[in-house]
């Protein structure tokens, strides 16, 4: 499986702050979907361009932001002016290699988190940066392409289901940052039929290609747990700061979130376990299959070392020897070798050295 790099050399000598996109081009052209609601109404607008974004006039209640693609720096200029972002916000939401992390700048909350989806078909873990802006009375996020991980999310901002529509920003961040932690147990499950079913191979026979997989998945799972480590304290640092931005109601919502990460860390260490137990199995196999290999060459080589050992006696170049002279010589030898054989194979056989 080809891995894309993510360059940071490009940004080697500019000046902090200067948007530059470290990332892939997902998207032909970004896409900004808006939606602004309270608890009596929605209102949904999406943006073709950023003269036309320009022309809005925000009305009441919680807004989201969603930007889809992040390789036009002028559209985070423009997001960046309208909420007043730090520079450095901005720098950090291009540069989609972060980890997850949690900055306070006074007036919002810049959060970082990463996204998984599974490929059955390569059998491969994608993972995407999710970057998200938590003011007062609005939510920002930015994505390099749409994932269709926040879909139902949307769906129940337009369906009024749930506390979403009634509660504030906050409790829209708390549901991106569980529905995100969410997609890790679907990742994670199919990881882990993935591990078994490898695990039931090498039992049966292991190969070079099972040794393959074997650190393919060690990979994907390292990549998890870089992702789910600082994700927990992440959301460890929302539960015990004020309630600036956070209200108590919501608290015990993060408090779920935190549970389920650390339920995560705990399946990602016992997948961790598999693969340790696997490349030891896989070793074994190896070695037993060198071992009985072996001694297949052994007990060959052995079979034959008295026909040779009588060969060579009845080949040495003395003018008188038994047998030499008789008619029957050749087939008493030959005679010889076979019994000397056939009680070899025997003796092999009740040792159970040739199974």
């Amino acid at each position: 499986m080809k891995k894309t790099r993510k360059l940071r050399s490009q940004k080697a000598g500019l000046a902090p702050g200067t948007l530059v996109h470290v990332g892939e081009r997902r998207t032909a052209r970004p896409d900004i979907a808006l939606f602004e609601y309270d608890a009596g109404s929605l209102k949904e607008t999406r943006f073709a361009s950023i003269a036309a974004s320009r022309e809005h006039v925000r009305t009441a209640g919680t807004l989201w932001l969603n930007v889809h693609g992040l390789h036009e720096p002028e559209v985070m200029a423009e997001v960046g002016h309208r909420f007043k972002l730090h520079p450095l916000v901005l720098e950090d939401i291009l540069n989609t290699d972060q980890r997850p992390k949690i900055d306070d700048y006074g007036d919002y909350l810049y959060i970082v988190a990463r996204f998984f989806d599974y490929d059955a078909a390569s059998g491969s873990i994608g993972s995407d940066q999710v970057s998200i802006v938590l003011g007062a009375d609005f939510v920002l996020t930015f994505q390099e392409r749409p994932t269709g991980t926040f879909d139902p999310l949307r769906e129940r901002l337009r369906g009024d289901k749930g506390l979403i529509r009634r509660l504030g920003a906050d409790h829209l961040a708390y549901s991106l940052l569980d529905t995100l932690v969410d997609r890790y147990f679907t990742v994670l499950e199919q990881l882990t039929e993935r591990t078994e079913a490898l695990e039931d191979q090498l039992l049966q026979k292991a190969s070079p290609a099972h040794l393959r997989e074997i650190h393919e998945i060690k990979r994907e799972t390292l990549l998890m747990r870089r992702a789910v480590w600082p994700l927990r304290e992440v959301v460890n640092s929302l539960m015990r700061a004020d309630q600036r931005f956070f209200k108590a109601e919501t608290q015990p919502y993060l408090r779920d979130i935190y549970d389920h990460t650390v339920h995560v860390i705990e399946s990602l260490e016992g997948i961790r376990d598999l693969i340790a137990g696997m490349l030891d199995i896989y070793l074994s196999s190896i070695s037993n299959r060198v071992n009985l290999e072996v001694r297949i060459l052994t007990v060959i080589t052995t079979l034959f070392m008295p026909a040779a050992l009588i060969a060579g006696i009845f080949g040495m170049n003395f003018r008188s020897m038994p047998l030499l002279e008789s008619n029957e010589g050749f087939l008493i030898a030959l005679s010889m070798m076979g019994a000397i054989a056939l009680v070899m194979v025997t003796v092999f056989w009740r040792r159970r050295w040739l199974g």
